[in-house]
């Protein structure tokens, strides 16, 4: 049975009630917050959204998988078992929690699902949280990486010219326009402008922003937003922002819209630190 990727504050409630499955709870919020309340059994691993990819190397994927497991094991999650990740709003944490759902399905958890609208949903349906902090035994977490869920960055390169391939670039509008490197600061990257050849839909128009639990838009709307800009069904997508998070966000809008697409994860903070890749860094003004 196919695991739902996008579930209630009442679903989780539901799974958690079920004493028969083993069930992990991931908070990806800052220690900070999480210490103050949190959704009960949830354990605090901020490293999904801080965790920068060094490149995508082969050597640079092996380093992000045994970091990940080594704090998995530590914490006792087991690959195998039902894993939901949450954050504070969809809308407002850079895509952090489905950062963290990509990432735990690239190292080979098959049952991971994001709370839909996050901790502020949980909050509004006026449920329990707590202060207390888990105590799980240690284990060994067992990586199987699906390779293919990460475009590498001489994956893109190959795809730069290829009209069948759509390189879909969802930072926010200064940093497609060429005016700031990232959103850590203007020249945090040696680099500003874009992937050559890429589009533009900034992360935020798949969600509705102005609800008061902002989640992500029907698939028809979806698709009428990506229809705009030339990406169908058909399409094949490769997505990339900063450091892959903003762009898992996307991934799951255009999933859950049955398109095509792929997380190029090193995304502009690798891109742009290679002074070998090409850029398109004319700034846009017009927008």
């Amino acid at each position: 049975m196919k695991t739902k990727l996008l579930i209630s504050p009442q679903e989780l409630t539901s799974l958690l009630a079920e004493k028969s499955l083993r069930t992990a709870i991931i908070d990806t919020r800052s220690p900070e917050n999480y210490a103050v309340a949190h959704i009960p059994q949830s354990i605090n691993i901020r490293d999904f959204f801080t965790y920068l990819l060094e490149d995508s190397s082969p050597a640079g994927l092996k380093n992000l998988q045994e970091h990940f497991a080594q704090i998995m094991s530590k914490l006792g999650i087991f690959s195998g078992e039902k894993i939901i990740v949450y954050e504070d709003a969809i809308n407002n944490g850079y895509g952090q929690s489905c950062r963290a759902a990509f990432l735990l399905k690239y190292l080979g958890c098959a049952q991971v699902s994001i709370l839909h609208g996050g901790y502020q949903a949980w909050l509004a349906a006026g449920l329990p949280t707590t202060d207390e902090v888990p105590e799980r035994e240690s284990c060994i977490f067992r990586l199987r990486p699906q390779a293919e869920m990460i475009v590498t960055t001489s994956e893109m390169l190959a795809g730069l010219d290829n009209p069948n391939i759509i390189k879909l670039d969802v930072r926010d509008r200064n940093e497609w326009q060429g005016l700031s490197s990232s959103p850590y600061g203007t020249d945090f990257c040696p680099r500003k402008g874009r992937i050559p050849n890429a589009i533009w839909i900034e992360w935020h128009r798949f969600m509705k922003t102005d609800a008061s639990i902002p989640m992500f838009r029907s698939s028809a709307e979806i698709l009428e937003i990506c229809q705009s800009v030339g990406i169908t069904s058909e399409s094949t997508v490769y997505v990339y922002c900063f450091k892959g998070s903003r762009a898992a966000n996307t991934l799951i809008a255009l999933q859950e819209a049955g398109i095509n697409a792929r997380n190029y994860f090193g995304s502009w903070n690798e891109w742009s630190r290679d002074f070998t890749l090409p850029i398109d860094s004319n700034v846009i003004s017009n927008l």
